[in-house]
């Protein structure tokens, strides 16, 4: 293809062309003849682009289809632009956006789960091929501006220390110019854990003063279009703008969740009758198609008792605020756009979700989403919430909603997240909205298209081919299709007519409007869950083309469609290396069984000042298990304070820190209970080694252990922590040396971060027999061989 420009660009970079004119000995020489430097730019006409992706929004939360959560930015965009009704993700995360971002299906980048559960498999090792050139880097190597804002979770877990490598981070192989957000699933709104670019950086408010990421980031956002439109006015951008918003924790401010007091108290059964009306209304339904059922599995809202109905109410009200708030701050940054007179000329993707909307809350919704997800789920009852009711949404608290209310926000359809059988787990809510190429105002597509089809879309509308080399590596096809085509025709013959879908062993086929389907595992049911061998899943048929929700299953009137279906699903599998199926789940938590690289093995660690923003995967394992943290710290005429080495956050963790200049260890269960054990001998000025020993009661996992306390081999402190976290304190807060980022494991420390007030030289963690030192001190000789030992 050779685009407007005459510049062949299937090459990237697009070769340099040496000039092959006269050579002059001197410049002043009238036959003296060289090109101007032209800068490179796409093809004329090639749009700005935004893409928005939300994060667990289910297809009936939205008010722009039919959902009870007010959101007036999409709406005004939809009533400018168009909604596509039959848009699909992966149902998870990691996957829908590596798909999107290179527009090939999830297992052919890699991407078959969560980055956390990566194999060695090639489906699922989380490692972007290099041959799948990402959708930025294309543009960017075009002439385009990049960034990314907020959620990114491609990295591979054992690349997202401080060293990297960077290959797989946006400003590293992903092809962003400028980052700034996150990395991994979730992260705390109001003590996130930020990045520019590859710098780790602190938010610059506390909560207290009003901080809240979502504002964060598009503040950012609107400085850096500015910025471009400022110094770059004929360079059109990219820009990905992915909140973490409305994943887990859900977190609004007071003012947006009392919008909606007593809106919900109606429950979820009633909530899916309304939606479902009101998708009618809208059009984005056939009028005649059905309402699916309510599975067993979830509750009735009838079944509820009546102590528990108002905390669930609760749950619904601060996820439809955090929804709304989401929604007015996209508006601000549109609001650039339109003052910067570019509105009209940006192709605006809104994804309204990269699946549907999450069921890992459990049936009850929770206060501390990591209390469930690591099976402490019975430590929240009815009486533990309802204490804790007014700190939902807040600073304090890490809430999920409950499964009835995920099952309503994907009304009309069955499941949730993490089932890529069926509709309710796929089908998001899709809003494009670019006034220059589309001449329809607020109509509806009904073609069938999936979140691989938004890439080569990109392309076409920026008049770019698809390359077939960069970076010099020969690259794979794109396996999307470009959607431009039903842009300005709403009765086009779709293009994409077969699809596949897979996630943890949920399986579905989508052919020319047939689906088969077969659910595997439920999201809500974690630990030792017994699953059935694949070939005796049950699978359903469906024909979608007379029955819009999945609502009526054919499979036993028609078995030799099922079965052509099922065969269809195998090749497609096959071709798209979904095989081998994987439905682990502890065990590809673990590195070694996983078969995926570790960062740190052994048992023992060293770490040095400054070190912070350490992910659980950068630090050496100690739960269920004795251990030792022994820090060299250097103490100011004005004495010890602050924090030596932390790790977690409100959500649980541990703390070994100085007050009053004396040594104190917090070890924070879940926010639950938090077991202090306070110094008795003060720590003088000059250098002194301060030891935490845990000795681990064993018998198990998560069981106490009795801390003891030293200062320069002396006992200095006991005491007893009565119960540990078995697996995993937090999905997003890190340990940190001298300071605490993020959230605090104890309210404790004299200033907000605990930056200690002197040095703290090193921290050397020792586990098991390693732990074990008879004058409770590390001499320089030990502390050498521990170095040499771990090179």
């Amino acid at each position: 293809m050779t685009t407007n420009d005459n510049l062949q660009r299937q090459t990237l970079p697009i070769p340099e062309l040496p000039y092959v004119g006269l050579t002059t000995y001197d410049a002043k020489d009238p036959d003296t003849k060289y090109p101007p430097i032209r800068e490179l730019r796409p093809p004329k006409g090639a749009p700005n682009v935004l893409v928005i992706l939300l994060d667990d929004v289910g297809f009936g939360a939205s008010s722009a289809f039919g959902g009870p959560c007010k959101t007036p930015t999409f709406e005004k965009l939809a009533a400018n632009g168009l909604k596509y009704n039959r848009f699909h993700t992966t149902a998870l995360c990691s996957p829908t956006r590596q798909a999107m971002l290179t527009g090939r299906n999830h297992h052919s980048v890699g991407m078959g789960g969560i980055t956390e559960i990566a194999t060695s498999a090639p489906g699922y090792n989380s490692i972007l091929p290099n041959n799948c050139s990402p959708i930025a880097r294309t543009l960017k190597l075009n002439g385009y501006s990049t960034a990314q804002f907020g959620k990114c979770h491609e990295v591979p877990v054992w690349q997202t220390s401080p060293m990297g490598p960077f290959d797989s981070w946006p400003t590293g192989g992903g092809g962003f110019e400028y980052f700034y957000g996150f990395l991994g699933g979730e992260t705390n709104q109001y003590y996130p854990a930020l990045y520019e670019g590859t710098t780790p950086v602190e938010q610059e408010k506390t909560p207290e003063q009003g901080y809240h990421f979502t504002e964060d980031m598009t503040n950012k956002a609107i400085k850096w279009v500015s910025q471009q439109k400022s110094l770059m006015p004929d360079k059109p951008f990219f820009v990905y703008y992915a909140p973490g918003a409305c994943h887990a924790p859900h977190q609004a401010p007071q003012e947006w969740i009392d919008k909606y007091k007593g809106q919900f108290d109606q429950g979820w059964d009633n909530l899916r009758e309304q939606i479902f009306a009101r998708q009618k209304e809208l059009g984005v339904i056939p009028g005649d198609c059905q309402l699916s059922d309510r599975h067993p599995e979830i509750p009735a809202w009838d079944s509820i008792s009546p102590d528990l109905k108002p905390v669930l109410a609760r749950q619904m009200e601060i996820y439809a605020a955090f929804l709304e708030h989401t929604d007015y701050h996209i508006g601000r940054l549109i609001d650039t756009l339109e003052n910067l007179e570019i509105l009209d000329d940006t192709l605006i993707y809104v994804i309204i979700g990269d699946n549907g909307a999450s069921a890992e809350g459990t049936l009850q919704g929770c206060f501390n989403e990591m209390t469930p997800l690591t099976g402490f789920a019975d430590l929240e009852t009815v009486e533990f919430m309802t204490e804790r009711l007014h700190l939902f949404g807040g600073p304090e608290a890490y809430n999920h909603y409950a499964v009835g209310w995920a099952h309503a926000t994907n009304t009309p359809y069955q499941w949730t997240k993490q089932i890529a059988s069926h509709w309710g787990g796929t089908r998001n809510g899709l809003i494009v909205h670019w006034p220059r190429g589309i001449q329809a105002k607020g109509e509806i597509r009904s073609q069938f298209h999936h979140v691989i089809d938004v890439a080569p879309t990109l392309l076409e509308v920026a008049g770019l081919p698809e390359p077939t080399f960069v970076n010099g590596i020969q690259q794979r096809p794109i396996e999307g299709v470009s959607m431009a085509y039903s842009f300005n025709d709403a009765s086009a013959a779709e293009r994409r007519e077969t699809q596949y879908f897979e996630m943890a062993g949920n399986r579905g086929i989508y052919h020319k409007g047939w689906t088969a389907v077969t659910r595997h595992r439920i999201p809500w049911q974690t630990g030792n869950v017994k699953l059935p061998a694949f070939d005796e899943d049950v699978w359903e048929l469906y024909d979608t083309n007379t029955d819009w929700t999945q609502s009526k299953d054919l499979a036993k009137a028609h078995p030799d469609k099922l079965h052509e279906l099922q065969r269809l699903w195998l090749i497609e599998a096959v071709k798209y290396n979904v095989l081998p199926l994987d439905d682990r789940f502890a065990e590809r938590a673990n590195p070694e069984i996983a078969g995926r690289p570790q960062l740190i093995k052994g048992t023992r660690q060293i770490l040095f000042s400054g070190m912070g923003r350490l992910t659980e995967s950068s630090i050496v394992n100690f739960k269920n298990k004795s251990h030792a943290v022994t820090a060299e710290v250097v103490v100011p005429e004005s004495g010890a304070e602050g924090v030596i080495i932390a790790q977690g956050g409100l959500t649980g963790g541990w703390s070994l820190y100085t007050r009053g200049g004396k040594p104190k260890y917090c070890y924070n269960f879940y926010g639950i209970d938090r077991y202090t054990i306070d110094g008795t001998i003060p720590i003088p000025p000059g250098t002194h080694q301060v030891r935490m020993e845990f000795a681990y009661d064993g018998g198990g996992l998560a069981k106490g252990g009795t801390v003891t306390l030293y200062v320069d081999g002396q006992k200095a402190g006991e005491g007893r922590v009565d119960r540990t976290e078995p697996i995993v304190f937090s999905a997003d807060e890190t340990c940190d040396v001298g300071f605490e980022a993020g959230s605090p494991v104890t309210y404790d420390y004299p200033t907000p971060s605990g930056k200690f007030s002197g040095e703290v030289n090193w921290v050397q963690i020792d586990v098991d027999k390693d732990a074990e030192d008879a004058d409770h001190l590390i001499s320089p000789e030990e502390r050498l061989r521990v170095a040499m030992a771990i090179q």
